[in-house]
């Protein structure tokens, strides 16, 4: 049974992976035109605004799946009902004041956006911002039987209700759309549907699971261990917030919607990017994990993150010269001409993220030896030097300063990190970079061959769009190939085996 919860629950994550970068893909641009880009730029901007008081949560959906298998394990059925009371008190307490925080936003909403909304605007942004602050409100502890399905390895009910909500939802926002709803009834949709979800997961854990939450001791230490286990998934939170949320509610202040528009459309493209790397990391992570627990030789270990580095390095290179070459037409058959600059935030971003998704290995390493402290402390303060960096700038230079400035301290985070890596986590760092580099030499000479090439071609032609694609598809296999390790040859050729026996 738990083999097959894995099994399945790892395949529908592969699904769940395709639909919401595949789908989101075809959908956004179809929001956007129906929306208009001054509209769309408020519902992302009122999003971003609300949104980011979900690291509220203090992590503690991560630690309820954590403490829930470990009590599991135990066969602790006491011990995992009180924590469950005690998480459901701190839940609770967290929702009020997600409720308070937002409606002291929304009273001073008028002041804070006169500037760069219409009044038309500023009561639609009101409207939405209340349906916000409930679906928070009530989302934030309905989270928590998510977690408990995870904490008692059932995969299987949860990732299903999740992929038809969303499967669902696309269908009923082009329905809706359609039939002339705006950005409020989007948010209206997606109250129904969070809620619905919910509700599915309050029945697997009290019906199915057979779960009971009691208090059976009021124990203010383990508060404390909660919070305490919480504190770093939090500040990981808040790090994400600001990197990719936090930019929308600025831009706000000092620019109208279409702009806010523009900056989430490529922060979208960016996090796209992302995506497609969790496929290749979460098949090897798990083994990564148990390395890093056993007294692996150094040597040992920086093979193994060689390895998967490179492997995801050869996913992620193809995607980022592709979008290069490719990009500035796919932003235009894609969302419209009045997007172009997304274009460059997402090649910007992508540089950003790049040397952190090839190296989540390396992360992994950290948090199974307990060493994430020093990581999280490092990762808060560029994070908050460069938010601060691009609130000083984006006035004058718009909203390409806060792109630049947050990537500029992504960047120094990772060069900071090399020592730390080498002397905590046991990599060899300078053999690491020597063996990935032929990667990035072979991108950077396509990319170059191509941009040069291209400068003589017609731009915006759907046909040349594919003609390019596919050349520089053929071309980086093959120069690839040639820079291709013998262990990555042979996971080529045995996939390559696999699909043949399939297909017999």
């Amino acid at each position: 049974m738990k083999v097959n919860q894995l099994k399945g629950g790892a395949a529908l994550s592969y699904v769940i992976i395709f639909l919401t970068n595949i789908v989101g893909l075809v959908l956004t641009p179809f929001i956007i035109r129906s929306l208009g880009s001054a509209e769309y730029g408020l519902y992302t901007m009122i999003g971003a605004l609300v949104g980011y008081m979900s690291v509220l949560d203090f992590g503690l959906n991560n630690t309820i799946v954590r403490f829930v298998a470990k009590y599991k394990a135990e066969g602790d059925k006491k011990g995992e009902e009180n924590f469950l009371a005690h998480s459901f008190i701190m839940y609770f307490c967290i929702s009020i004041l997600v409720t308070i925080l937002g409606l002291i936003l929304y009273y001073n909403l008028e002041s804070l956006y006169s500037e760069t909304l219409t009044a038309d605007q500023i009561d639609k942004a009101k409207v939405m911002m209340l349906l916000l602050i409930f679906n928070l409100a009530v989302s934030l502890p309905g989270g928590a039987f998510g977690g408990i399905c995870y904490g008692y390895e059932e995969f299987i009910l949860p990732k299903i209700t999740n992929i038809v909500r969303y499967v669902v939802r696309s269908i009923l926002v082009v329905v809706i759309l359609l039939y002339g709803a705006d950005s409020v009834g989007l948010i209206i949709l997606d109250t129904i549907m969070n809620l619905l979800v919910i509700a599915v997961d309050i029945y697997i854990v009290f019906k199915i699971l057979k779960v009971k939450v009691k208090i059976h001791d009021f124990d203010k230490t383990l508060f404390k261990s909660i919070l305490g286990f919480s504190l770093w998934l939090f500040v990981f939170a808040i790090v994400h917030q600001l990197r990719w949320q936090f930019g929308q509610m600025i831009i706000g202040l000092y620019y109208s919607t279409s702009i806010v528009a523009i900056y989430a459309v490529g922060i979208t493209l960016g996090n796209y990017y992302g995506a497609f790397s969790s496929a290749i990391s979460s098949v090897f992570l798990p083994r990564a994990i148990q390395m890093t627990v056993q007294n692996i030789p150094t040597k040992a270990l920086t093979d193994t993150f060689i390895k998967i580095s490179r492997l995801v390095l050869i996913v992620l290179l193809y995607i980022f010269g592709a979008f290069v070459i490719t990009g500035k037409d796919f932003v235009f058959f894609w969302v419209g001409v009045e997007y172009e600059e997304a274009y460059y935030f997402a090649i910007i971003i992508m540089v950003g993220l790049t040397p952190i998704l090839c190296q989540s290995f390396a992360s992994n390493i950290l948090d199974a030896k307990n060493l994430l402290a020093y990581r999280g402390n490092l990762l808060l303060i560029t994070t908050v030097l460069g938010t601060l960096t691009g609130l000083i700038f984006v006035e004058e230079y718009g909203s390409m300063a806060l792109i630049v400035s947050t990537v500029f301290f992504m960047l120094a985070e990772r060069i900071i990190m090399i020592p730390y890596y080498t002397k905590k986590a046991e990599l060899d760092m300078k053999r690491y970079y020597k063996e990935i580099s032929p990667l990035f030499l072979n991108i950077i000479l396509i990319i170059v061959c191509f941009l040069v090439v291209n400068d003589f071609l017609p731009k915006k032609n759907i046909y040349m769009f594919f003609t390019n694609a596919i050349a520089y598809s053929l071309i980086y296999v093959v120069l690839v190939f040639f820079v291709m390790t013998k262990f990555e040859k042979s996971l080529l050729k045995s996939i390559f085996l696999k699909f043949n026996i399939l297909k017999k």
